[in-house]
């Protein structure tokens, strides 16, 4: 009976707004009292966390993150890309998807690509003569593409959580993500070829001009996986080596971050998520301990094993399962609750953890633009001042070939290992 009321206590709470760190660690606290364990091992288990020097790389990436959203680099970036492939019929609609997945992997949160690279490119697109419901699901379904790709912040988090090489899960998000990107593309040329769109004719100068622009920012993703897979320094090197390449281009060469004014705030909003993070990743590992102290994994599993006995149907439960937790739960949240319980289940069907990794980060990205609450879905319509419904409408098409990909991702494993392979073997 107790037990009960402190649960319906807790989720009145969180019904009520009060954040999600504080709900995890009031679980995980209550969780050790009812056991006997001593309250001091979420104490522990916070120290043991921030004695990895992995833990450096948030705070750097998301400060880096925060300062190229501040400047002028998504117009740079937006030029860039319609340079080089706005020739093409509905070449618009791949520059938005190149342009939303690298600046989703730099700044590592989908919904500041909808708000920031959204206003650009939804009067672009319309002025252009794309249809608006094309143009709405495009946008809204593009935030989640960088998630993948290095640095990618909930990446990292994932990595940290489940022990898994960050290196490794760096590059096995490579051919899935472009895999996403191009199966839109097609789909977006596909859909407008009858439209006669106007295009932009290649022009060799306007594309050096365009390149030239972009010149320092281009380079960096490139500079984050050479520097990585060639030796010369570690993913919390690399955060360190971003966060000042960064700070330094776009203070000192481009001039777009004021640094009496705007970086004292940049550096104040980029912490506070930095915080957050935190907060929640303390709260998580001391309910995951708790988890895995008291076996519940092995109880789920054991549970499952009655209905799936295979990993074929284990993965396509997985799947489902996890589009609902990424269309509930923001992405930080989802991985630092959830990744404890299903890491051991799927070790014990014979899914490779980078794998995992992939799949896992693959669905919560979906999940953001899945229906009915799916959160990329209530940013899109605040942002560009549509009913929800109609978001839903525009998005179906996007999330249908997302599930495809998603499908070719969770059986083709190979997709994922095949330059773990090759640049980070065992």
């Amino acid at each position: 009976m107790t037990t009960l009321v402190i649960g319906l206590v807790l989720l009145l709470l969180a019904l009520y707004g009060t954040p999600l760190f504080a709900i995890i660690s009031a679980i995980a606290l209550i969780a050790f009292y009812f056991a006997g364990v001593e309250l001091s091992v979420v104490i522990i288990e916070l120290y043991r966390m921030a004695s990895q020097p992995v833990l450096l790389a948030i705070p750097l990436f998301t400060f880096a993150g925060y300062l190229l959203a501040e400047s002028n680099a998504p117009i740079r970036l937006i030029n860039f890309s319609r340079a080089l492939f706005g020739w093409i019929p509905g070449g618009l609609s791949i520059v938005t998807l190149v342009a939303c997945a690298v600046f989703t992997a730099l700044t590592g949160a989908s919904g500041v690509t909808i708000i920031a690279l959204g206003g650009l490119l939804y009067p672009i697109l319309i002025k252009e003569n794309y249809p608006d419901n094309f143009t709405l699901g495009l946008l809204t379904s593009s935030g989640n593409l960088g998630m993948l790709f290095p640095p990618s912040l909930p990446i990292i988090v994932y990595g940290l959580i489940s022990e898994v090489s960050i290196d490794k899960l760096f590059i096995a998000g490579l051919l899935p993500g472009l895999l996403m990107i191009l199966m839109l593309s097609v789909y977006g040329i596909y859909k407008v070829k009858d439209l006669n769109l106007p295009t932009t004719p290649f022009n060799a100068k306007n594309a050096l001009k365009a390149t030239a622009k972009a010149a320092w920012e281009l380079p960096l993703p490139l500079i984050i996986l050479v520097g990585i897979y060639g030796g010369i320094f570690t993913p919390t090197e690399a955060a360190a080596v971003t966060a000042f390449y960064v700070l330094f281009v776009e203070v000192f060469i481009y001039k777009d971050i004021n640094i009496k004014t705007d970086l004292p705030r940049v550096t104040r909003e980029s912490m506070v998520l930095v915080g957050a993070i935190l907060l929640i990743l303390g709260a998580a590992l001391g309910m995951a301990n708790y988890m895995i102290d008291e076996e519940i994994p092995m109880v789920i599993l054991e549970f499952m094993k009655t209905f799936i006995d295979s990993k074929l149907v284990f993965l396509a439960t997985l799947n489902i399962f996890l589009l609902v937790v990424g269309a509930v739960m923001d992405i930080f949240s989802a991985i630092l609750v959830i990744a404890p319980l299903i890491i051991p289940i799927a070790q014990n069907f014979g899914v490779d953890p980078v794998h995992l990794g992939i799949i896992f980060l693959a669905n919560l990205g979906i999940g953001y633009t899945t229906p009915p609450v799916g959160m990329n879905l209530f940013i899109a319509s605040i942002r560009f001042e549509k009913p929800i419904v109609k978001l839903y409408a525009a998005s179906l098409p996007f999330l249908a070939i997302l599930l495809i990909a998603l499908i070719i991702i969770t059986y083709v494993p190979e997709l994922s290992l095949w330059l773990v392979d090759i640049f980070a073997p065992n």
